[in-house]
């Protein structure tokens, strides 16, 4: 179903957008990296059973504007004062070792038949571009869009830019639209919650997965498609039964991801953490 205020372009390109936590990955990624946030003295362990707790509710209740900044504020305020090098030396450093098993491999093959297809593929997310983006390139999409803190002689400094969030994902992607040509009549959407529903009709081919209660009715009542992604595979495991062009690539952002935050966690590891721990 094709949104009425989506103006078809035929000559425009297309693009598939997915939400990354619980539809690309089988859990939320900001939760999935707390373990090694929480070794680096980033987060106490009130601040890690909050976030989850918080993260549960948030995801039963089907969020409110009210909650919403809530969660806003609650985010902010945990990240004050992190030095967002070593975020990204963290993210680097785990990135396989942690996102790799939670791929669906339904969401992977989507992934590249969007990419075999001409499509770009795009990921969408409300998690931070620190964590986001690392995980984009090793998806293999051509560009990512996800929250961002307001920085301050390197660290964060409590505020939130850009919270990639509901109404927020539909604007970003009618910016990218713009800013690449992307005919969103043509365009491909999905993602597993309600919360999504603006994501979803900004588009003219939105597709439910795993959706929630809220999702799956609005999805029946549309006539959208609903996919189930039910395994979760290791991205390297995937690429073993592809092409040797396909597994030396895959090899070759794992290494290099590998190196690189290496690199920078041991450098990091020499500094001063003064300043570091979350704050609550």
């Amino acid at each position: 179903m094709t949104d009425a205020t989506v103006a078809p372009t035929p000559s425009g390109r297309i693009a598939a957008f997915f939400d990354l936590d619980k539809t690309v990955i089988a859990k939320s990624s900001a939760l999935a990296f707390s373990k090694p946030f929480f070794a680096q003295g980033l987060l106490n362990r009130r601040a890690v059973l909050k976030s989850s707790y918080a993260q549960f509710l948030f995801m039963l209740s089907g969020a409110d504007h009210d909650q919403v900044e809530r969660m806003r504020a609650h985010i902010a305020a945990m990240c004050t004062g992190w030095d967002v090098e070593q975020i990204k030396a963290i993210v680097a450093e785990t990135l396989h070792d942690i996102v790799d098993p939670l791929v669906f491999a339904e969401a992977a093959d989507l992934i590249a038949d969007h990419r075999l297809r001409g499509h770009d593929v795009i990921i969408v997310s409300a998690s931070g571009e620190e964590v986001v983006t690392p995980i984009a390139t090793a998806l293999g999409a051509t560009h990512s869009t996800a929250s961002r803190m307001r920085i301050e002689d390197g660290r964060y400094a409590g505020e939130l830019e850009f919270y990639c969030y509901g109404e927020a994902k539909a604007e970003a992607i009618q910016a990218l639209a713009l800013q690449y040509g992307y005919d969103l009549a043509r365009c491909y959407a999905y993602s597993d919650s309600s919360t999504d529903v603006p994501m979803l009709r900004a588009v003219g081919h939105p597709r439910a997965v795993n959706p929630d209660r809220v999702l799956r009715r609005e999805a029946v009542e549309n006539g959208w498609p609903i996919l189930t992604f039910t395994r979760p595979v290791p991205l390297l495991h995937r690429f073993a039964t592809t092409s040797p062009t396909v597994v030396a690539a895959a090899a070759a952002i794992t290494a290099g991801a590998a190196a690189a935050g290496a690199a920078a966690y041991l450098a990091l590891r020499r500094r001063p953490r003064h300043g570091f721990a979350a704050r609550g």
